[in-house]
């Protein structure tokens, strides 16, 4: 049976009758995907260790966590449009079954090239699954529910972010490090069978064709581009030539890519999108927050274990109360978008970041363990104001046909803001570090210092080996400073993001315009195929 769900926000529009339930599974799906992006951070150490781990160098290690970064922002805008034209349910299955499989060699690597490539395969199927997810809610959904079902899902990226550290903890303290990997089997399984039997197939416009070379340059030109952002971050600079030569490429084959979606009868990206204010200034302040919010994780997760020597478990429960106030403040945010429109909610957001990026600032190695908790909180409260908030502005701007696309350029933008995050915010901490501990290292032997200067850890087992334990308070001071550099970095990058918003982002939510000569009752509808009714 075929359904109509009518145009947006009209008589028609009542949305699937089991719509609670099938947001239900998709955020069950995604919570299992958006998890993996930080249950591994407290592994990391772990891995390194060749008895426990598997004895992974410094470098291999971050691969790690970049290959998943730059396997998921490649192939995220691809999925959405395939989604849009082959079927979301259809994607969001395949996605499901890939990951628990990729999961499942992943626990069982035998060498750490094993791990990174396993990780890869991870990042494409987990790009199948994010878009699916929210191009769904907006096909199933009316419009007077949109905005509450965009806050319950977008508090649950934040729940998962937060509650990833404590999950990797607890197994850590219990198994050996793949289980924080094989743990995703069971629960991709149980995802794909929820699926089958409750969520129904919607797809865009019928008919259109897959713009392949679209996919495919959108592809060769994110690849070189990511790479690049991470290398940055990973080597402390840009003058490297696998850093700029990279970066170069990928610039300019998204300039060709951009090119031929202007040139081309069905473009994968509708480039009109961006001369909306919503969508464009939406868009950027998921940017922005992504920025600040993963440079904080980063650098938190160091100090927390190797500055004031928590244990995995000890640190992952800090960032519980990130995910408690994601959850109270989500849905939240999205009641207040009604009363005082999304422009206000979304600068507000910006500015509790802001706040708590300042915050940090003023941390010391023995700061109360409230001000940490605090701090965790006001940044979820911050970034859940702003991810639903943006979400509703975006997927209220376009047209649900292609809920998709818009669904994989949010999210291309915010794994893309993370990695430069992570990227900038990790090399001015390196640099700073490097400066900050250059003359205590002079007590090495001079073999010994370019390795020990690379980051606190390298110089707390330099100190270690060597029995130089007054480098100790040195370099956990030198390690503070650098932080608070950084911190104050991306305080200055949120309050850009705040100032945008303030200026560009309309108060109240948009609503697409219906295309000339449409049907009155079908505007810009999915197809919707009712599984089992």
């Amino acid at each position: 049976m075929t359904a109509n769900p009518g145009r947006p926000g009209g008589p028609a529009d009542q949305g699937h009758p089991r719509r609670w339930a099938i947001l239900g599974v998709l955020v069950l799906s995604l919570v299992g995907i958006i998890l993996d992006n930080t249950v591994l951070n407290v592994t990391l150490r772990t891995l390194t260790d060749p008895e426990q781990g598997l004895g992974a160098s410094h470098s291999q290690v971050e691969w790690v966590l970049s290959a998943y970064t730059l396997a998921f922002a490649a192939t995220l805008f691809t999925w959405g449009v395939l989604g849009d034209r082959l079927g979301r349910r259809r994607v969001l299955l395949l996605g499901l079954g890939l990951f628990g499989l990729s999961s499942l060699a992943g626990a069982y690597a035998g060498s750490p090239e094993q791990l990174i490539a396993a990780r890869a395969c991870m990042g494409v199927s987990g790009a199948a699954v994010l878009p699916s997810t929210l191009a769904t809610i907006a096909a199933v959904f009316p419009l007077r529910e949109r905005p509450k079902a965009l806050g319950i899902w977008a508090a649950s990226v934040g729940f998962a972010l937060g509650i990833g550290p404590v999950t990797g903890g607890i197994l850590l303290a219990h198994f050996w490090w793949g289980s924080v990997l094989l743990v995703n089997v069971p629960l991709m399984a149980g995802c794909l069978v929820a699926v089958v039997l409750v969520v129904p197939e919607t797809r865009g416009t019928a008919g259109r064709r897959v713009d392949a070379a679209g996919l495919l340059l959108s592809i060769a030109g994110v690849v070189p581009l990511v790479y690049a952002i991470i290398e940055a971050g990973r080597s402390g600079g840009v003058t490297r030539p696998a850093v700029w030569a990279a970066g170069l490429a990928g610039l300019g084959l998204l300039l060709v890519f951009l090119w031929h979606e202007r040139r081309t009868p069905e473009p994968s990206l509708e480039l009109g999108f961006f001369r909306m204010k919503a969508f464009s200034t939406a868009v950027a302040a998921v940017g922005f927050v992504s920025f600040a919010m993963m440079g904080f994780l980063f650098f938190s997760a160091f100090y927390l274990q190797s500055v004031r020597g928590y244990t995995p478990l000890q640190a992952g429960g800090c960032t519980v109360a990130l995910a408690v106030a994601n959850v109270v403040c989500g849905p939240l945010s999205t009641v207040l978008v009604r009363s005082i429109g999304p422009r206000n909610v979304c600068a507000a957001g910006m500015l509790a970041v802001t706040a708590s990026l300042c915050g940090v600032t003023f941390v010391t190695q023995h700061a109360p363990v409230w001000l940490i908790l605090v701090l965790f909180a006001a940044l979820g409260a911050g970034v859940a104001c702003v991810m639903p908030t943006a979400a509703v502005s975006i997927m209220n701007a376009i047209p649900r046909e292609k809920a998709g696309v818009a669904s994989a350029m949010n999210n291309t933008v915010r794994q893309l803001g993370g990695a430069l995050g992570v990227a900038v915010l990790g090399s001015l901490m390196g640099a700073a570090y490097r400066r900050g501990i250059e003359d205590e290292l002079a007590v090495l032997p001079p073999s010994a210092r370019h390795q020990a200067g690379e980051s606190l850890d390298a110089t707390l087992l330099a100190a270690t080996r060597l029995g130089e334990s007054g480098l100790v308070g040195p370099a956990r001071q030198a390690f503070l400073d650098a932080m608070h550099l950084a911190a104050g970095a991306a305080a200055a990058v949120a309050l850009v993001g705040a100032l945008a918003v303030l200026r560009w982002l309309p108060s109240s939510v948009t609503t697409p315009t219906p295309p000339a000569g449409a049907v009155p009752g079908r505007e810009h509808s999915d197809h919707l195929k009712v599984q089992g009714s």
